[in-house]
């Protein structure tokens, strides 16, 4: 059954009213059409409520706190971890009530280990990501975290069938050896790809012990060939990616990994200056190529598109719509589901 869900930040900061309306919203989804709402994040309470701090704050024996940079590693608890465990447990505590009685697929969305690993901080020194050893132990400690997580909203939502969706929007600078040091004068090495399909499938596969229903890994707003492959090498479920910035021979990439058993998750393309999208055209961008390549359109029941509610589909914090807005945008990408849904039951 195609899919429909949501990602990226939500604006404002009243967190029960704002799970609500995503639950309520994504439950009216048309029949035929599989709803996914998910955990939301208010990354206008602040730092402490911002993707890095939110994700960091789940890693186990490895604390953080704020620097005059961002988010960095530090040598015991403080109050910006508590802060920002707080704001996790507040978002969780929200869910449980707007949830209550909810049976079926909910979405947790974390920064995955590479793009985590390129934006936090050693406790002195360069980003985590510049050193192996340090990065080892983050992938290690947020396989915990994430499966903590995962347990948190089973017992918060005992009919919740947990997905786990990893934003990985730094990966292909951290596979091109493209995100700068700490002075800015130079540039991390490149990642071995290997070491980091073991990493994502190391937290994979921990959010999956933890009975994790689906994993997908999200490339983000930048379709990179390498990022495309390490996804759908990590023994996830499924990868997500931008809707828009696929092209051509980018398609037959994507004809690989389903034809390999990997689902896709397309984030669709945020309206712009109060233009209206027509859902029947933006259904045809993606089932078009998608037969142009030989896939079928049965297919289609296996996709999941989403709204991605932030400036770019790149996981990050900045909130560039409104309420209202974000909830037009979901009506939108109801209906682009539906009609990916009946061309699929059509065959």
């Amino acid at each position: 059954m195609t899919g429909l869900s949501l990602l990226g930040p939500w604006p404002g900061s009243e967190v029960l009213s704002a799970q609500t309306t995503v639950l309520d919203r994504l439950a009216a989804a048309p029949t035929g059409v599989e709803p996914l709402p998910s955990l939301v994040q208010l990354p206008e309470r602040g730092p402490w409520a911002e993707s890095t701090g939110r994700t960091a704050s789940l890693l186990t024996g490895m604390p953080v706190e704020l620097g005059p940079h961002g988010w960095k590693l530090c040598d015991r608890p403080g109050r910006d971890l508590e802060h920002a465990q707080a704001l996790l447990r507040e978002d969780v505590d929200a869910l449980a009530v707007a949830a209550h009685g909810w049976t079926g697929p909910l979405v947790v969305s974390v920064r995955g280990p590479w793009t985590l690993a390129a934006v936090l901080y050693l406790a002195r020194g360069d980003r985590v990501l510049a050193d192996a050893g340090a990065v080892r132990e983050l992938v290690a400690s947020l396989a915990e975290g994430v499966a903590t997580l995962v347990d948190r909203v089973r017992a918060a939502v005992p009919g919740a069938e947990p997905v786990v969706v990893l934003r990985e929007a730094g990966l292909p600078d951290v596979l091109g050896g493209t995100v700068a040091t700490f002075s800015g004068r130079g540039r991390i090495p490149a990642a071995d790809a290997d070491a980091v399909v073991a990493g994502l499938r190391g937290v994979v596969d921990g959010a999956r012990t933890a009975g994790a229903q689906r994993v997908v890994v999200h490339t983000g707003g930048r379709f990179a060939a390498r990022s495309v492959r390490a996804a759908a090498a990590s023994g996830a479920d499924a990868l997500g990616l931008a809707l828009g910035p696929v092209r051509g021979p980018q398609w037959e990439l994507l004809a690989e990994v389903v034809e390999q058993g990997t689902g896709l998750w397309f984030a669709l393309p945020r309206e712009q200056h109060g233009r209206r999208d027509d859902p029947a055209a933006v259904a045809r961008s993606l089932s078009g190529p998608w037969s142009a390549v030989g896939l079928p359109a049965s297919g289609l029941a296996d996709v999941v598109v989403h709204v991605e509610t932030s400036g770019t589909v790149a996981g990050g914090d900045v909130v560039l719509v409104r309420p209202q807005a974000a909830k037009h945008a979901i009506g939108t990408a109801a209906r682009v589901a539906e009609e990916l849904a009946s061309r699929a039951a059509e065959g």
